[in-house]
């Protein structure tokens, strides 16, 4: 039992992290492009090349230490021995 949970918790975690890592970058990138939306075509363009590996690199590294941490507190919720 106790391998089996472990292994569930570790995938539980994984997926968990690299979700949150994807929608982290996403929600980021699409909050910082936003500052950029009020300059012309060419500037815009710019804006958007210098504010995108920051971004990205910022929300999805917060993603993925927030979803792991959910995703293994979830796994041990769900693979908890019941008490009789």
């Amino acid at each position: 039992m106790t391998k089996n949970r472990t292994l569930i918790c570790t995938f539980l975690a994984l997926l968990s992290g690299f979700s949150g890592g994807y929608i982290g970058g996403q929600i980021t990138l699409s909050f910082h492009t936003q500052k950029c939306q009020n300059q012309t075509w060419g500037l815009k363009q710019m804006c958007n090349a210098l504010v995108t590996p920051s971004a990205v690199w910022q929300g999805s590294t917060t993603g993925l230490w927030t979803g792991t941490v959910l995703g293994a507190f979830v796994g041990g919720l769900v693979t908890r021995p019941t008490r009789k």
